[in-house]
């Protein structure tokens, strides 16, 4: 949502709207409608769908908020409506967005006595779910916490008056499209409601939704020829690699950036370009995919509200946020995606301010500059990488990454992270060097360090000598005379005689006294299962095992193959009796 100064010479008082609506509007201190919102009210106020198309930052969010508030306040809900099923439905692509819609829906309908609804992953999973329980009149939401409450009966979209798809090509980019579809079946006819559908750019498979989804919508662009904004200053420069981070710690300090996106492409590069910063007196925070949403939540409050002055993202922030005064965009690495180039700049030069958005053309993603030009239609300007300008870079602490590369906490057992067993010391336990699995503590049960029960002899108490462990040794010699404790023959004791040769072990030797007994393992089947069970059934059992067939064989064995014999004797008997 944005106070664009292009805007048109329709005023919001000439629209009609609805008194508690219209004193909203005028405290966001809106008066003339930008030219998305001049071209698609008019038309949503009267009931027709519409698909809106203009560039980021040009009000598309209060197009449709106006719209939705002012049908729902002028049409009645169904006298069969459930106290769990909204009357308004907007779907976001990503939680920052749903939060920013959220954010400008209350500012806009402050008045109008509707209850709204937000549900997004990441935090408040039954807080949601029992607002939503208690009954909601607009619910903002991403599909996928959407669908979730909605396959559990949280509540129910039969009773949709106004259904928004709000960036619908990042939708299909994220892969929402069958959660999209799923939703929208399970609302009212399309020429039961009044659907909306905007984005900054609309591809043939987001028309080809709109018109399968929405009653005959009508599409508005607005200069589709203007893919970026005219006040947006736009630059290149082409740094090595080794010049690259000193080039942006030089320029930030250089342009004195109080409020500035720093754009990624990976979390790995993100998490590493904050280490580096911040290293260099530069204060900035890292936000993409894998940050818990409350810290997400609470980066962007603080870089709105002007006490961060830098935020590093990935596109994951690139999207429908307005944040207000964004001085400098730099895309430290050049997007994939042109499209996403367009996106990223969209965050500066916003509510007719002019802005700077300066890109790197590093050997890594410089490739994707060609596409990117022919889709702005123009070349970017390119300046010379001025030595003076690349800052001496103060290495990151070495200990702020993992060695996996991401960021290190105690208490994961990572590969890189704090251990809190301590620092690494002694043998090497299973969870790698300096801990055992996990981080949790001594070693778990089954684990290679832990000793299995029963098998060795527990160990010798405390001041004594541990014995080495257990090896095969042939059957002890013929016992020698007493001796005493201090290993001298005892007092009158008769000489031992010479030692005669050691007998060849056999199995039936016992292990000499005190040494720890090897446990046995007791063989199923096997050539020994047959002497076993002769020995164990008597002579019957004897007979049985008799025999060059039924030699070696277990007893379930010998009884099918007795089976086998008896089945054949019976058959050639029938046989011939036959014949």
């Amino acid at each position: 949502m944005t106070d664009q100064t292009a805007v048109t010479d329709l005023s919001f008082s000439s629209l009609h709207l609805p008194e508690p609506l219209a004193r909203g509007i005028a405290d966001a201190g809106f008066e003339r409608c930008t030219p998305i919102q001049a071209g698609t009210l008019p038309r949503a106020l009267a009931g027709l769908d519409v698909a809106g198309q203009a560039q980021t930052g040009t009000g598309k969010t209060a197009a449709f908020l106006v719209a939705m508030f002012a049908n729902l306040m002028r049409t009645p809900p169904h006298p069969d409506r459930p106290l769990t099923s909204p009357r308004g439905f907007i779907l976001a692509p990503t939680r920052e967005l749903a939060v920013q819609i959220h954010k400008d829906a209350e500012l806009l309908g402050q008045y109008c006595g509707l209850t709204l609804g937000l549900a997004f992953g990441g935090v408040d999973y039954e807080k949601q779910r029992r607002q939503l329980e208690a009954g909601v009149d607009i619910l903002i939401g991403t599909p996928g916490r959407i669908i979730d409450y909605f396959k559990q009966r949280v509540f129910e979209l039969r009773h949709v008056q106004v259904m928004v798809l709000d960036e619908a090509d990042r939708m299909f980019d994220l892969g929402f499209i069958a959660d999209i579809r799923y939703l929208l079946r399970r609302m009212p006819e399309p020429a039961q409601r009044l659907s909306m559908l905007f984005s900054a750019t609309l591809s043939q498979r987001v028309l080809e939704l709109a018109y399968e989804h929405m009653n005959e919508p009508e599409l508005i662009r607005i200069e589709p020829e203007k893919v970026t904004a005219d006040k947006v200053r736009q630059v290149i420069y082409f740094p090595s690699m080794e010049e690259k981070v000193g080039l942006l710690v030089g320029l930030l300090k250089k342009l004195n950036a109080t409020r500035t996106m720093v754009f990624v492409n990976m979390k790995r590069t993100a998490e590493r370009l904050e280490a580096t910063l911040r290293a260099n007196n530069i204060d900035a925070e890292a936000m993409s995919g894998d940050v818990p949403q409350n810290k997400r939540l609470r980066m962007l409050r603080d870089f709105h509200e002007g006490r961060l002055p830098v935020l590093i993202a990935t596109d994951v922030a690139a999207r429908g946020l307005h944040i207000p005064d964004v001085s400098h965009v730099f895309n430290y690495d050049l997007p994939q995606d042109p499209e996403d180039y367009v996106h990223r700049i969209g965050r500066t030069a916003r509510a007719g301010a002019a802005g700077d958005a300066i890109s790197f053309g590093c050997e890594d993603y410089v490739q994707s500059l060609p596409d990117i030009e022919a889709f702005i239609g123009r070349k970017l300007p390119v300046e010379a990488v001025d030595k003076e300008v690349v800052a001496e870079v103060v290495a990151a602490p070495h200990d702020h990454y993992s060695r996996g590369g991401g960021r290190s906490h105690a208490g994961y057992g990572g590969r890189g992270g704090s251990r809190p067993g301590g620092p690494r010391s002694g043998p090497r336990g299973p969870g790698g060097p300096g801990g055992s699995r996990g981080g949790r503590g001594g070693p778990r049960p089954g684990d290679r360090g832990e000793r299995p029960r029963g098998l060795i002899a527990p160990a010798p108490p405390a001041g004594t000598v541990a014995a080495e462990a257990p090896r095969r040794e042939p059957p002890p010699r013929r016992a020698e005379g007493p001796r005493d404790p201090a290993g001298a023959p005892a007092a009158g004791a008769a000489p031992a005689p010479a030692p005669a040769p050691a007998p060849a072990p056999t199995p039936a030797a016992a292990p000499a006294e005190g040494a720890p007994r090897k446990r046995r393992r007791r063989r199923r089947g096997g050539r020994g299962g047959a002497k076993t069970a002769a020995a164990a059934g008597g002579p019957e059992a004897a007979a049985t095992v008799s025999g060059p067939m039924a030699a070696g064989l277990p007893r379930a064995g010998r009884l099918a193959l007795l089976g086998v014999g008896l089945l054949i004797a019976a058959a050639l008997t029938w046989w011939a009796l036959r014949l």
